[in-house]
């Protein structure tokens, strides 16, 4: 038989392409580990350079500019008390705040849990709750420059 007539072997098929080695489970925590490192260095400096002393941070620009309030007004000093364990301190600082660390708090624990499965994080937000959560603080921030909301302010 000729050599020339032999049949020639079949092309590689970019569909069939070799699967990608396994990732370890120590490298698929990598991330979400590294970005709580990093919250926690934030909080650990927040707890260390204490925001009610002036001159350590700067002023809110809206604050500054308007005399209002923003949602985040009291962010710090909230983080501050917060990290120093002082819940109802950090509460009374910026409550929307504080709910914000639980809320991410369990997205990160989620981020955790589905990273040492080796699944990507994926949270899929209906444009109705983004602005619901828009609408809450918009609210919050009306209030809380308001008399009757002064409990609110930091």
């Amino acid at each position: 038989m000729d050599a020339s007539a032999s049949p020639a072997a079949p092309a590689p098929d970019p569909a069939r392409a070799p699967a990608p080695a396994p990732v370890s489970r120590l490298r698929r925590l990598a991330t979400p580990v590294g970005a709580m490192a990093a919250v926690v260095g934030a909080f650990g400096y927040v707890a260390t350079v204490d925001p009610n002393e002036p001159g350590h941070y700067p002023v809110c620009p809206m604050l500054r500019f308007t005399g209002l309030l923003c949602p985040g007004c009291g962010g710090l000093r909230s983080a501050h008390a917060f990290a120093h364990g002082d819940l109802a301190t950090a509460l009374g600082a910026n409550a929307v705040a504080v709910i914000g660390y639980g809320v991410l708090a369990a997205v990160w624990l989620l981020w955790m849990v589905r990273a040492s499965r080796g699944r990507p994080l994926r949270i899929a937000v209906a444009p109705g709750y983004l602005w619901g959560i828009g609408v809450v603080l918009l609210v919050f921030s009306v209030i809380r420059n308001l008399p009757v909301g002064s409990a609110l302010a930091p």
